[in-house]
């Protein structure tokens, strides 16, 4: 069994490959290499011919391959979809430009309202049909108008759209006008990309349903094309096995899914990072993570309480400030990561970031064309990466560019020398990370001190213990594949498919009609996800389904969501859902009113089943204290307090089970480097995680 899996960062391509032999002696082989911005599957296919010749393999013995991407992400950031039309009811066309009326800056007389100023849709393109169902049991009031519906498709394909949405007011009550216009649609436009709000997502609300569909339309093109091209590669290069892409609830869906509903992929690419976290942190017995993964551009921050991920209460399902009501895991992205570029701005003031180097030109080190100072170039100036073990030696650096960048676009326009301007630079972007983590932690309730800092990808690891006494966090791990946790991630993920249905029913005083209608909703549910579960090729008794409640108190504007018991749901059990709500109510929010009426508003069934888990051999007991084995060579390093030591080099691969390595020391590897700086000690676990604490306290 070869199962690989591939993350796509903005900088570089991570790769891991597992190869389990018929006595089930198992070996993991990782790579890296350079992200191709233009056409992430170059990068992706390039990245795994090659790891199948460090392996010894050949591409047409992998039998999976899992891939996290941020193709659909960047087509947001970068405001390049396609060109996207909207049939909808009458009365609602401008339902995408009122919102909610919300103004994202509320004392702010400058403040920009995305969804109005760079709108998915334009107004031109939305044109409202005659069509009317009605609550709640979805009867027709109005006749679709099929004439309409053909006139507007008509018109969208004179004006050469790529892609058509169909949202109509109560369609997820009935869908049954939906899609009727979908397939008049798909015949009046055979080669556009069309979807009907009721299969993107089925439940109340039509602002945030329209808006999730827009979405979905806008990215659809664009990511089916990306697919597309990364299968045609894959074949071409000799792959053939089956593929499967990472979502943003932390599932695996099936191309074909993925290219029907691309907007289940916008967490894509850090989602496999907050896998790989908790994965890790099993193995090291930590339950309670805070996860950091730095890459070249950008820093994605999540929490993981008791082992349990943490999903996004729909009210803050966003992307770009535009609601997407698909489940994401709550990861917080910023613009900070080894690429990002120091400069002074017009004011004056020293800054970090968010514009990044990225992959081309990179670095000024990288020798590539780019002369900008970047946090890497500051990591470079202060002796914490060498050249030498750059990406194993795999990337040539150049010192004397990252100094020159430095001296002349910080040091002598501030007055500072190039050691000082290099530690302003790590001290502004460490600041800006810990912010951000404590407002994913600290302002949500949660206290560091008992939680582990989890830092990872490539430039992870350089940051981890600074970050870590920022925040007062009880440790810092560094796993042992820093800078591919996030494709090692994808490879113990399993398929997720979430299907959904809007029933308002009040739970302590449902009738047994309405206790009738759940059980029949969630049977059908069920019995969606058990096809495609089965059209994956999954045996029933691989299956394993979840049904969850999202709950509110009557009255409450959004909900949260509460695994339902086994078994029909009867009066008994709608009163021990109303009594889990209260739980997960206090949880969220510190208290909890249970004399209050709790309302089920949506209903969803998770159909997932068990995957291959990636297993690591455990390393030989080694017990030994700044062993001489793994010692390289000595150099001087600067750490954050301005003092530079001559600091000894370790060979992570030369470190054994319980070692101990004790600061100042710098561990070197293939994909990352680990700072330990003085008056700390990283203590190696049972399958080579690093966990790095205080000399004086215990690990």
């Amino acid at each position: 069994m070869i199962r690989v899996g591939v993350d796509v960062g903005g900088t570089f391509t991570d790769l891991v490959l597992e190869r389990v032999d018929s006595a089930g002696q198992q070996k993991v082989f990782t790579h890296k290499v350079s992200s191709t911005v233009a056409d992430q599957s170059v990068g992706v296919v390039q990245g795994v011919v090659e790891l199948c010749a460090i392996a010894g393999v050949q591409p047409g013995q992998i039998d999976a391959l899992f891939h996290g991407t941020t193709v659909a992400t960047n087509i947001v950031i970068e405001r390049n979809g396609a060109e996207v039309g909207m049939i909808t009811s009458q009365g609602f066309r401008d339902i995408l430009h009122m919102g909610r009326h919300k103004r994202p800056h509320n004392f702010s007389l400058q403040f920009d309202v995305p969804w109005q100023s760079a709108p998915l849709i334009k107004r031109r393109n939305r044109i409202a049909v005659a069509e009317r169902l009605m609550p709640p049991d979805g009867r027709v009031d109005t006749l679709l108008d099929v004439d309409a519906v053909e006139r507007a498709a008509e018109l969208f394909a004179q004006r050469g759209l790529e892609a058509v949405v169909i949202g109509f007011l109560y369609s997820f009550v009935n869908n049954d006008h939906e899609l009727r216009a979908k397939e008049i649609v798909r015949r009046v436009m055979p080669d556009a990309f069309v979807c009907a709000s009721s299969e993107v997502v089925n439940t109340i609300r039509e602002y945030e349903r329209f808006s999730t569909a827009a979405m979905n339309a806008y990215i659809g093109p664009r990511t089916a094309r990306y697919l597309d091209n990364l299968q045609r590669r894959l074949r071409e290069a000799g792959v053939t096995a089956f593929v499967r892409i990472m979502q943003s609830n932390g599932g695996v869906t099936t191309v074909e899914q993925a290219c029907r509903n691309p907007v289940g992929l916008l967490l894509s690419g850090p989602a496999g990072g907050v896998i790989g976290g908790r994965w890790t942190g099993e193995a090291c017995q930590q339950r309670d993570i805070i996860t950091i993964d730095i890459g070249g551009t950008s820093a994605d921050i999540s929490v993981i309480r008791d082992g349990d991920l943490t999903i996004k209460n729909p009210r803050d399902t966003e992307v770009a400030h535009m609601p997407v009501l698909v489940p994401m895991i709550d990861i917080d992205a910023i613009g900070a990561g080894g690429g990002s570029i120091a400069y002074i701005d017009s004011g004056g003031a020293f800054r970090v970031g968010p514009r990044s180097a990225g992959a081309e030109p990179g670095p000024a080190c990288y020798g590539k064309g780019g002369t900008l100072p970047t946090v890497t170039d500051a990591q470079v100036v202060l002796g914490r990466l060498d050249a030498e073990h750059f990406l194993g030696g795999g990337l040539k650096i150049d010192p004397a560019l990252s100094e020159t960048a430095i001296r002349t676009h910080l040091a002598e326009p501030l007055g500072l020398s190039v050691k000082d301007a290099a530690l302003g630079v790590l001290k502004i972007i460490n600041n800006t990370m810990a912010l951000a983590i404590a407002s994913n932690s600290v302002a949500r309730g949660i206290d560091p001190r008992n939680y582990s800092l989890m830092a990872f990808g490539g430039a992870g690891p350089l940051h981890g213990v600074a970050l870590g006494e920022i925040i007062a966090v009880k440790n810092v791990i560094s796993p042992l594949h820093p800078g591919i946790t996030a494709a090692m991630g994808l490879l113990v993920t399993e398929p997720r498919y979430e299907y959904t249905q809007s029933s308002l029913t009040i739970l302590q005083s449902a009738t047994p009609e309405a206790l009738a209608g759940l059980n029949a909703a969630y049977d059908r549910l069920r019995a969606e996800a058990t096809a495609q579960l089965a059209a994956d090729g999954i045996a029933p008794d691989g299956q394993i389904f979840t049904r969850i409640a999202e709950c509110r108190y009557v009255g409450q504007g959004f909900e949260l969501r509460v695994e339902v018991p086994d078994g029909p749901i009867t009066a008994e059990s709608a009163q021990d859902i109303a009594r889990r709500f209260f739980a997960v109510h206090r949880t969220e929010y510190g208290h909890a009113f249970e004399d209050q009426a709790v309302q089920i508003v949506t209903l969803r069934v998770i159909g997932s089943s068990r995957s291959e888990t990636l297993r690591l051999p455990p390393l030989e007991k080694g017990g030994r204290r700044n062993p001489s084995e793994a010692a390289l060579y000595a150099r001087a390093t600067t750490f954050d307090d301005g003092a530079t030591i001559q600091t000894t080099r370790f060979d992570r691969m030369k470190l054994r089970a319980e070692d101990v390595v004790t600061g100042p020391a710098v561990i070197v590897q293939q994909n990352s480097t680990t700072i330990v700086p003085p008056g700390y000690q990283a203590r190696v676990m049972k399958l080579g995680d690093l966990v790095i604490d205080r000399t004086h306290q215990e690990i």
